[in-house]
């Protein structure tokens, strides 16, 4: 049987050789190829390596690298901090036996972090490791909509961000650019077990229903998303343009809190308080 991570190595290999021109290495083109990227071969030879010991790592064959060897393939690659981190994290545990079964159990949200997100005054949600939708504040329902309306299992920001019914979050112009980061967390959960049940359903059912995910996933970014920007379409308010920012709940790795801000004193600010009291004017205990 393949290791999970040895597996997960060689797909994040195949990736990144697959974006590396030779003339970004200094090799000659050379005449028509059949391959994007490097071939085998040439990625093997900027390493230092034999063509089948480098294939047998893409292949996810049993093969236990050397921090050498990972050294040489972080430069040729070309690859940034994170991704060579990714890089030996993922060998360092395809060196491992094959893991045992690891906590699959629900995730729960502590009753503290629910009282906190009631006194807060601006969007915030709590977010499982796969990014399922496990608790939200009133202002999160405002901006996104009531997720009680949708089946639990159906809870998930990537299943959210690549549903055809939702064309308002698809319409955004910078849509892509926030797929990639929930697929950045993604991945990072994946790195980190990637047997997990929850994983495999999600990226299996978006990876036969959406081109697009397949597309995007296929690209292995890798970057740990704890801030950027999102925006969202309102009708009652129209575009807001939001600041996240995630936070880890006490305990052990898993859930964390994801908060919406905006700019004070900022068009986007105003926007959003228009948009909790329209909220408040339309709650059941409104006079």
């Amino acid at each position: 049987m393949t290791h999970p991570y040895a597996r997960e190595l060689g797909d994040f290999l195949r990736a990144r050789r697959g974006r590396l021109r030779p003339q970004d290495v200094g090799l000659e083109p050379g005449g028509r190829r059949k391959v994007t990227g490097l071939r085998r071969e040439e990625l093997a030879l900027l390493a230092g390596l034999s063509t089948d010991y480098y294939q047998r790592m893409e292949q996810g064959r049993e093969v236990r690298p050397s921090d050498d060897v990972l050294d040489a393939l972080a430069g040729a690659l070309g690859l940034d901090d994170a991704e060579r981190r990714h890089l030996f994290g993922l060998a360092r545990a395809a060196r491992r036996p094959v893991p045992a079964r690891g906590d699959h159990g629900p995730e729960r949200v502590p009753d503290g972090t629910r009282r906190l997100l009631r006194v807060l005054d601006t969007p915030a949600v709590v977010l499982g490791r796969h990014l399922d939708l496990l608790a939200w504040n009133p202002l999160a329902e405002a901006l996104l909509g009531s997720p009680g309306d949708r089946p639990r299992d159906r809870l998930n920001m990537l299943l959210l961000m690549f549903d055809d019914t939702l064309t308002g979050e698809r319409s955004c112009p910078d849509w892509e650019r926030q797929a990639l980061e929930y697929i950045g967390m993604m991945r990072a959960a994946v790195a980190t077990d990637p047997t997990h049940p929850r994983a495999t359903a999600i990226v299996g059912e978006l990876s036969i229903r959406s081109a697009e995910f397949r597309r995007l996933w296929a690209r292995h970014d890798v970057r740990t998303s704890v801030s950027g920007t999102k925006t969202f379409r309102v009708p009652e308010v129209g575009d807001l343009v939001l600041d996240w920012d995630t936070y880890p709940l006490p305990g052990a790795p898993g859930p964390f809190l994801l908060v919406f801000t905006a700019e004070p004193g900022s068009p986007d600010a105003d926007r959003l308080r228009l948009l909790a009291s329209l909220r408040a004017t339309r709650s059941p205990g409104a006079e």
